[in-house]
């Protein structure tokens, strides 16, 4: 194939698995604003369990990274995405019937099933980045996440008009809709033609080239990049889970904290469209670093006041944040292996991440009702801090390995 044919199917995937991500991803954003109040609904007096279920979520996607990765290997990347958003339909249909019932943990149960499919969906950039030419992955990367703006858009306004649907059960409506969502980026997902795919499966999952997966996990770029995305992720879930309670318990409406979660995912995903050329010109490290400060700031203006600007542009901050620490991190990662080591690396690397983000998760809940909105915009500090060191470090280390004798 020429290098011109390379590069456009590179740029046809990536735009397939950006509108996918734009339909199907709508379903994360539903969860996340929907998620906590629901399970706050569905309690008692208690509500310090209000965001098991988006910890539900997370824990799906940490639990299904593994086989989502294995099922890439055996049966293509394509089919094993169809058939991640037959998941995310089935916990959408269960969340439904719980709320119809009345019962909490089925609930969670069905965020779980929904947040398996989104594992499904973080595979999306890998394979964006594995089709296309080298100079060309952190741009493939950002388009694919640069369907998230639209699914920023498209997943809170599904929610706002659809969650009295079903009155008087609240929120059935919105979690019924993402049964719709996962149907359509099925057939959206059908039009992928991978180039890795068509070669066959035996000669992608070749391991004569492959090295051991602990000798690629101790590396010390490795490490950073995977600590600088694991706390990006994690920093931005357990502030962005704990700010649609914070936002109702200060007397905003739900509407107005599904709003600030609407522009929040916008933030996280419209950067895409540039990032890729950030990275392209400044590297990976320093927008990774950029990412960090942004996620300082958004602290910093949460611990300013509580008017629903301070929220919304905290919560704006967050997502631009994590836009540039976890896209720099993933394209630092997506350097780390071999063709051959793509799938035991990607699939532990996620299996990490997320299950990091649900521990977050479910510690925002918690930490939120016992300290307060301040404290979770506290623990930004010394993480993100600790992240920044770590990148200098790495910096250092490079440039004396660069340094002629």
């Amino acid at each position: 194939m020429t290098a011109e044919a390379l590069y456009r199917e590179a740029k046809r995937t990536a735009l397939i698995l950006a509108a996918a991500q734009a339909v199907v991803g709508a379903s994360a954003p539903i969860a996340i604003s929907m998620g906590s109040l629901a399970g706050s609904y569905l309690l008692g007096s208690d509500k310090s369990l209000a965001t098991a279920p988006l910890t539900g979520f997370n824990i799906g996607v940490a639990l299904a990274t593994l086989p989502a990765a294995m099922l890439a290997g055996t049966f293509g990347r394509r089919n094993s995405f169809i058939s991640g958003t037959g998941l995310t339909a089935i916990g959408g249909v269960i969340a439904v019937v719980a709320l119809f019932q009345a019962n909490f943990w089925l609930f969670a149960l069905g965020l779980l099933l929904v947040g398996g499919g989104n594992a499904f969906l973080q595979q999306y950039r890998f394979a964006a980045a594995d089709n296309a030419p080298a100079d060309f992955k952190p741009r493939a990367i950002s388009w694919v996440l640069g369907g998230g703006v639209i699914s920023a858009i498209l997943g809170p306004q599904v929610a706002i008009h659809t969650r009295e649907l079903f009155a008087p059960v609240m929120f059935a409506g919105a979690f019924a809709s993402i049964v719709g969502l996962a149907v359509v980026g099925g057939l959206i997902l059908s039009l992928l033609r991978l180039r890795k795919d068509e070669l066959s499966v035996e000669a992608w999952r070749e391991e004569d080239s492959a090295r051991p997966l602990a000798e690629i996990l101790s590396r010390p770029r490795f490490i950073t990049a995977l600590f600088c995305g694991v706390s990006s992720f994690a920093l931005m879930s357990f502030v962005m889970t704990g700010a649609p309670l914070a936002m109702v318990g200060c007397g905003f409406s739900p509407d107005e904290a599904t709003l600030g979660i609407s522009w929040h995912v916008l933030a996280m995903f419209a950067p895409s469209f540039f990032t890729g050329n950030l990275i392209a010109r400044f590297g990976k490290e320093p927008i990774v670093a950029a990412g960090l400060i942004l996620l300082i700031g958004c602290g910093l203006v949460a611990l300013s006041g509580i008017a629903l600007w301070q929220f919304w542009l905290a919560l704006v901050l967050l997502g631009v944040g994590w836009n540039f620490g976890f896209i720099g991190a993933t394209a630092m990662v997506a350097e780390c292996y071999r063709p051959s080591e793509k799938n035991k690396v990607e699939g532990v690397h996620d299996f990490l991440l997320f299950s990091t983000v649900a521990f977050a998760s479910f510690m925002s809940g918690r930490v939120y009702h016992g300290f307060g909105w301040e404290m979770l915009n506290w623990v930004i500090f010394p993480v993100a801090g600790l992240c920044l060191v770590i990148l200098g470090v790495l910096a250092l280390q490079r440039r004396r390995t660069a340094r002629p004798a």
